[in-house]
């Protein structure tokens, strides 16, 4: 049996040296050892990254991931199939959930911006009368959907207005005021750390004021913001920005000065 050390298998599998040490503390990669102390792996585990890869992408959580590892290694197609079904239904009726807010969202933008165009021009100050945001302001335009006081054919959807210019400043800072620690500690710690570097690998890193600029291409947007969601729950002290730039993502992170070092440790250098 082939034996390839950590570098040679990250170099194989394209998943990195990082994240397999973590694979290997959670259970999900195995690794005989050297007199010397190094790792090694079997060709085995080129096909066990790879599932694992796939479980991935298809927004199972690690700990589900383990289980269907361990059905998978039972070598039974059928056992795998059976037990993947229900998992991969569940992450589609959530998916289809936040597909059906987003065009409840849509729908009720649209009827807004088309009530908006059919307003009337007026010299005078902007008062109820104009209609910008009054019941069933989205009702009017034919061939749109339905939008009455902030609903879309009769469910409700709320639209967030744009705060102030001093409210979203002060909105903006608040990172800055969050204490420099972060709530996960231990395996949990590991996970994140190895979650985006996998989803940062090869990205072009920029020092920008108090941070750093990682460009990477854009079809990484929707891995990048649930990290970024999830990372600011128990991180607050970073801030995240997202600009999309036709094929590429720039995510821009800063930390306070305290929190330089965690922020090098989580995303690496500037090139």
């Amino acid at each position: 049996m082939t034996s390839m050390r950590i570098s040679q298998l990250a170099e194989r599998s394209g998943v990195p040296a990082t994240t397999l040490r973590f694979y290997e503390s959670a259970g999900l990669l195995s690794a005989d050892r050297t007199p010397a102390g190094y790792r090694m792996y079997g060709e085995d585990a080129v096909d066990r990254l790879a599932f694992i890869g796939a479980a991935k992408h298809l927004g199972l959580a690690l700990e589900e991931i383990g289980e269907l590892v361990g059905v998978w290694e039972a070598g039974a197609c059928r056992d795998v199939k059976a037990d993947l079904r229900p998992r991969i239904s569940a992450r589609l009726a959530e998916a289809e959930a936040r597909a059906a807010e987003l065009a409840a969202f849509t729908a009720s933008l649209r009827g807004a911006l088309a009530h908006l165009d059919a307003l009337p021009d007026r010299a005078g100050r902007c008062d109820p009368e104009c209609g910008f945001l009054a019941p069933g302001a989205g009702s009017a335009a034919p061939g749109s959907a339905a939008v009455s006081g902030g609903a879309v054919g009769g469910q409700p959807v709320d639209v967030v207005l744009s705060p102030g210019r001093r409210a979203a400043e002060q909105e903006a800072e608040r990172w800055r005021a969050a204490p420099v620690a972060c709530s996960l500690t231990g395996e949990g710690l590991h996970e994140r750390t190895a979650q985006w570097r996998e989803a940062v690998a090869g990205a072009t890193r920029t020092a920008v004021p108090e941070g750093l600029r990682l460009t990477l291409p854009v079809d990484r947007v929707t891995r990048v913001a649930e990290l970024a969601a999830a990372e600011q729950e128990c991180c607050p002290f970073f801030d995240f920005r997202l600009h999309l730039d036709g094929p590429y993502l720039h995510l821009e992170v800063r930390a306070p000065a305290d929190g330089g070092t965690l922020l090098t440790d989580l995303f690496g250098p500037t090139d």
